[in-house]
């Protein structure tokens, strides 16, 4: 539903409709059949245009649905600086709003705890645990000063009748802030919804601030409940657009997991709820959840001894409410019908409403001010001439009369006036009290005046420059209450996590063989793997037939299989080698593949397809190994070689519908292994995601270098601490990352710092990082030491510039290599001065090292040395 239905709504009724309308009259003539469609779709049309335009969806220029509205109006009433009872705001507001106490009083706790436009006293309700408000008599509000300085002014107000025609009501109220992208908002109307997401505040005015210099803007969500948001398909808040919003969680110890903050419109409740769902369905193994939420989340995950950390935490932004994806969908009321917008759009109009009403506010005054000016003026001539003591005023018989005189006399300083003077004028002059007159000072008339003239002319400059003095609104609003809206949510990527990677293998795969069943459930036959049950399953036939299909508790796949694993999504590294027979009395065929993704529940063929096909070797290679064999064919007299060798290493990877090189034409007697083989993939190449914190083999971010088994990889953080990991996927790192790469023990760093233990002075150290998944700091244990320069260079130079009294020495220049020695990562290090030191830089080293030669290319070299013989007889080496 759109905007069309309240177009619909207007023509609804035209002569020209089908179907009659419904009448009283109609109702009371028994014998009138009522066409029930008719009344159907004009009643329907009034009862849904009602709900979206004074119900669910908020009006553009004050971001507010009418409930929300009516209660701002009722507490401005009400307004005088304390506190009122909920119960006594809710009253009032029944005034003019037609619902029930229920749905004003949970619309006002909804807007306290927002905390921005009302001051909140007493138990409002947690919204991280999702407890309710105390009840309305117990809890008070008041505006915040905030809301009395944005929300209200009755003079720029627009009016209308409230529904019983007692009262008056804003049709909006004159909102001079973006109100609608600070606080956010849901409602669901009929046919359509509203979900525009809560934005920073401080972003808001620099958006505010930016679009009106003409520059370019970009605003993203910003949540209560913390946690990190990936906006990379926010689409400026339109329909369609989606946030991915995740928890913040972070390891306490490899045993335990802690929950601090959580997504927004999830509680601690909620989320708790959502994690023993996964565990009861075996998608991750926790012993047990503590919360120990108060002020602030703290929901402690214990793991089950023997499970990753890291592999849990994916698991819980995987399976449970830890990550939750939001769409939001920015539709609001404007000219009395509904608009589908983008949130730049929002800010836009809001900006522009702003500017108007500032303008509005600025005419205002400028009129205010003129009348003042108007009368001062005239208050001055009238007293310092003496106009109320001349003898043809004091004999004027009538009120008429006395107002000519008075004219009369006036019309010389006509010129002066700012506008023309009226009868109204003359009259309010005659009410002045002989008090005023006699207390006149012409000196303090004149400060007034000039004051006056002063502030028309500020305000003529402020019209004038009406964009420059929203910009200073805006600004000064940042500065006033920015401090107390830092942001909350983190913006970052997301890596995308497959739940089938990180699934906890809670389940145990078996074969039945003999009766060609596989399944969880058959716990007498014979055991494959562990896996969990939402893994796939590749299953090879002898005949060469393969396929995957979805685990279960018990599922036929047929007789005569070969092999049987859980399966790898794009698995590149899994190489099958198989040896395979084309027919029945055909040749014989090696080849290595490797299955990166399949139909599940579709047959595919390693052999050509021919009837008869077989396979007669087969292995499954994690890495790519290739192993070495020995086939020994069938007695021939016309076969001179019967037994020979192949090695897979020599045979290239192809894709898995690839035939195959031919490996012999006879008969084969067996096949057997001579030797297993390495990996001919080579190391896995690594690189790091800065933006998402996280390892990949697919070329993102930092390449770290090749691993082979057993390779480390060496983080240091900027707080001094360093620690070393493999390189799973599955590793999480955390913010304040000075320095990755792959892990060295042979390389020397070094370090510049200042040393809390010895009076702040610098010291300089040398030394090699030692491997350890324990975070260990190289800086003391001292926490207030400062790193303030670390260096992998082989030779650096260090030098130091001296400051304060100390500012006329030359600076120091330190070759490191010479002057400290590489010793442990906990040693002090030897002090570097203790004078003054304004700053300590790295410069270009002036050495550097020698690159390694390959004794292989020694060797050649060595053999390539030819001799020759100079001009004076002796011998020299090339």
């Amino acid at each position: 539903m759109s905007e069309d239905i309240l177009d619909k709504k207007d023509t609804s009724n035209s002569p020209n409709e089908e179907h009659s309308d419904y009448t009283p009259a109609a109702a009371a003539d028994g014998d009138v059949k009522h066409q029930l469609t008719g009344m159907y779709q004009n009643w329907f049309l009034d009862y849904a245009s009602y709900v979206i335009l004074e119900r669910a969806v908020p009006h553009v220029n004050d971001g507010l649905k009418p409930v929300q509205r009516r209660i701002l109006h009722s507490m401005k009433r009400l307004d005088d600086g304390r506190y009122n009872k909920v119960a006594n705001i809710v009253g009032h507001t029944m005034q003019f709003h037609p619902h029930g106490d229920a749905s004003i009083g949970d619309a006002l706790v909804q807007l306290g705890q927002k905390d921005l436009l009302i001051d909140c006293q007493g138990n409002w309700g947690n919204i991280l645990t999702g407890d309710s408000a105390a009840a309305p008599r117990y809890i008070e509000a008041r505006l915040s000063k905030f809301a009395l300085d944005v929300v209200f002014n009755p003079k720029t107000t627009e009016w209308q009748a409230s529904y019983d025609g007692r009262n008056r009501e804003p049709v909006t109220l004159p909102v001079k802030f973006p109100l609608l992208l600070a606080q956010g908002v849901e409602g669901i109307a009929v046919g359509l919804s509203s979900k525009i997401l809560p934005h920073n505040f401080n972003e808001i005015c620099d958006a505010a601030i930016a679009y009106l210099k003409g520059e370019e803007f970009r605003l993203y969500p910003d949540f209560q409940t913390g946690g990190a948001i990936d906006v990379s398909r926010y689409n400026d808040g339109e329909r369609g657009g989606v946030v991915r919003v995740r928890a913040r969680i972070s390891k306490i110890d490899n045993k335990t997991l802690c929950i601090t903050e959580i997504p927004y419109g999830k509680t601690t409740s909620s989320l708790i709820d959502s994690i023993l769902k996964a565990i009861e369905k075996g998608k991750i193994k926790v012993r047990k959840v503590d919360d120990n939420t108060a002020g602030k989340v703290e929901i402690l995950v214990h793991l089950a001894p023997g499970v990753s950390s890291d592999k849990t935490l994916d698991a819980l932004y995987a399976f449970t409410d830890c990550e939750v994806n939001i769409s939001p969908n920015c539709c609001v009321i404007d000219h009395k019908k509904p608009h589908f917008l983008s949130v730049s759009d929002v800010l836009r109009r809001s900006v522009d409403n702003t500017l108007d009403l500032l303008r509005k506010e600025l005419n205002i005054r400028r009129d205010e001010t003129l009348e003042t000016l108007h009368f001062a003026s005239l208050e001055k001539i009238f007293i310092e001439e003496r106009i109320y003591k001349d003898k043809q005023f004091e004999q004027a018989e009538t009120m008429d009369a006395a107002c000519e005189h008075i004219d009369e006399r006036l019309t010389p300083f006509y010129p002066q006036m700012v506008r023309e003077v009226t009868k109204e004028d003359i009259l309010k002059l005659m009410e002045i009290k002989m008090a005023r007159i006699l207390k006149f000072n012409k000196d303090k008339a004149d400060e007034f005046i000039a004051r006056m003239k002063a502030d028309l002319e500020e305000i003529d400059n402020h019209l004038a420059h009406i964009v420059e003095y929203t910009v200073d609104w805006f600004a000064r609003l940042k500065e006033k209450y920015g401090a107390h809206y830092p942001r909350r949510t983190e913006i970052r990527n997301f890596d995308t996590i497959v739940a089938t990677k990180v699934a906890e293998a809670n389940e145990k795969l078996y074969i039945d063989r003999e009766e060609g069943f596989i399944g969880t459930g058959l716990k007498k036959d014979e055991f494959v793997c562990n896996c969990s049950d939402i893994d796939d399953v590749i299953i090879f036939y002898k005949d060469g037939k393969y396929k995957i299909v979805r685990i279960s508790d018990k599922l036929f796949v047929g007789k005569n299989i070969l092999y049987v694993n859980v399966f790898k999504k794009n698995d590149k590294r899994t190489i099958y080698n198989v040896i395979y027979r084309d027919g029945k009395e055909g040749y014989y065929y090696i080849k290595r593949f490797n299955v990166t993704s399949m139909i599940r529940d579709r047959e595919y063929d390693v052999t050509q397809g021919n009837p008869g096909s077989k396979i007669v070797y087969f292995t499954a290679n994690p890495n790519g190994e290739a192993e070495v064999i020995k086939v020994t064919l069938r007695p021939n007299p016309r076969i001179k070689k019967l037994v020979f060798e192949r090695d897979f290493s020599e045979i290239n990877i192809k894709g898995r519908q690839s035939m195959g090189n031919l490996l012999t034409k006879f008969d084969v007697h067996k096949i057997s292994l001579k030797q297993r083989g390495g990996s001919t993939l080579g190391g896995r190449k690594v690189w790091f995601d800065h933006d998402v914190l996280r390892l990949n083999y697919d070329g993102r971010g930092q390449y770290l270098g090749e691993f082979q088994s057993g390779d480390n990889i060496l983080v240091v953080m900027e707080n001094g601490e360093f620690y070393t990991t493999d390189f799973d996927l599955n590793n999480h790192y955390d913010a304040g990352i000075r320095f990755v790469e792959k892990f060295d023990p042979e390389k020397v760093w070094t370090a510049v710092l200042y040393d809390a233990d010895q009076q702040n002075y610098p010291y300089l150290k040398r030394f090699a990082f030692e491997a350890g998944s324990k975070r260990q700091s190289y800086l003391g244990d001292n926490k207030h030491s400062q790193l303030v320069l670390l260096s992998g260079e082989v030779y650096p130079r260090i030098q130091v510039v001296f400051g304060g009294h100390d500012q006329f020495r030359e600076p120091l220049v330190v070759e490191a290599s010479d002057f400290v020695g590489v010793k442990g990562f906990k040693a002090k290090g030897k002090r570097l001065t203790t004078y003054t030191v304004e700053r300590i830089e790295e410069l270009e080293p002036t050495r550097v090292p020698e690159p390694e030669t390959d004794p292989e290319e020694i060797d050649e070299a060595v053999d390539n040395d030819v001799t020759a013989e100079d001009n004076d007889g002796q011998m020299h080496l090339f």
